[in-house]
């Protein structure tokens, strides 16, 4: 095939992106959780056949999902709408219903938006709390727009009112759990369902119960990739690896360790992994116990916090370890944490500095230091969220 006509058969194919998502089917999704974990954590195979996608490990896969049907009906509730209305979006014709199950955020309260409503609504009462950014923060946390249209009601609003200010609902980034090499046309995901009470009402992750409650095997939706430069596997296979990912945090390294075992690297890999019980949490169990026998796992070190009266998390086992893993990153080892970043991951970062202090011997200005140089050298990677 010549230049010209591998430039005409790829420039035929259609690109998909952020502003065109490919329509992906889900291929099989379970539950990773034991029965009476107080936890719902699935994991997820889509199909990227026919897509001309392609991804590294360390990069995210967005999902667009659609809004609940319960938050539907309790958005039309609070704001006395017909959802069986038309109304154009984009000059196309939907129903109201339809439009605010796929092109509307109905969850997420900003500053910007909150005030956009308040100006439509004509309350100067919210107007003014609106220039408080510390009570927006306040009030927005844990509500959605049902809350704030049942407390403060507008019932003078058509429907093209709300769609002049509230958000398109866009994709919501997961971290791959999977090795293209090791799993061609497919992606993986790692997803724990986010629900919780508050505000008198029940509430749901607009995105991660979409996956697990709605996307039905066999069904499409949506998708994108996110690529993450600062995220990625050492070039060199032989550089040893260090992976510290609790929870859903577990994800990306699944995949990294997929990928070098399909490419042959000869590094060791050594992850620690927590969670509440070992006996209904420990996330991809089987795999790792293969992993170890198979000798592609060098070690893992668990962490069950709520196994025993005393708390222990990924940090403490860091900190067990200390002598070792410094000996690891001192020999050019590379470093990653992946999940929450409020809490885990800063203090994750904290025992990095602390045994490089203790067991380098320096200045906890120098660890700290040190620590940066190794983030610029992109020898620690970070995927926190």
């Amino acid at each position: 095939m010549s230049d010209t006509e591998a430039l005409t058969q790829s420039d035929s194919e259609p690109i998909y992106g952020k502003s065109n998502p490919f329509p992906a089917k889900l291929l099989k999704k379970f539950n990773l959780n034991g029965e009476g974990s107080a936890k719902e954590t699935f994991h997820a195979e889509i199909s990227l056949e026919g897509s001309g996608l392609s991804y590294e490990a360390g990069d995210a896969l967005a999902v667009v999902p659609e809004n609940a049907p319960d938050l539907i009906e309790d958005f039309l509730e609070a704001t006395v709408l017909e959802g069986s209305q038309s109304v154009m979006i984009d000059e196309i014709s939907m129903t109201l219903r339809e439009a605010l199950r796929d092109k509307f955020d109905l969850r997420v309260v900003t500053k910007v938006v909150l005030t956009k409503y308040a100006k439509l609504c004509g309350n100067d009462d919210l107007l003014d709390k609106c220039g408080d950014r510390e009570w927006v923060n306040e009030y927005s946390w844990g509500r959605d727009w049902v809350d704030v249209v049942k407390e403060f009601p507008a019932e003078s609003l058509a429907a093209e009112d709300y769609f002049s200010f509230l958000r398109p609902l866009a994709g919501r980034l997961y971290s791959i759990a999977s090795s293209l090499v090791a799993h061609p046309d497919e992606v993986h995901l790692t997803v724990g369902a986010v629900r919780y009470e508050a505000f008198g009402r029940q509430k749901k992750g607009v995105c991660s119960t979409f996956i697990t409650d709605m996307w039905a095997e066999g069904d499409t939706a949506g998708v994108y990739f996110h690529h993450n430069k600062k995220f990625k596997l050492p070039e060199d296979g032989s550089v040893p690896i260090i992976m510290v990912g609790p929870g859903t945090g577990i994800a990306p390294f699944r995949a990294f360790v997929e990928e070098r075992v399909a490419s042959g690297a000869s590094g060791k890999n050594w992850l620690f992994f927590g969670d509440q019980h070992e006996a209904t949490d420990y996330l991809y169990q089987s795999e790792w116990d293969s992993c170890l026998q198979q000798g592609h796992l060098y070690r893992v070190d668990l962490a069950f916090s709520r196994d025993q009266a005393n708390k222990i998390y990924v940090q403490d086992r860091m900190r067990e370890n200390a002598a070792e893993l410094w000996s690891w990153i001192a020999d050019g080892a590379y470093f990653y944490v992946c999940g929450d970043a409020s809490r885990m991951a800063k203090d994750v970062h904290q025992s990095l500095i602390d045994i490089a202090a203790e067991q380098g011997g320096m200045e906890e200005s120098e660890a700290t230091a040190y620590i940066k140089q190794m983030q610029k050298e992109k020898r620690y990677g970070r995927d926190v969220y």
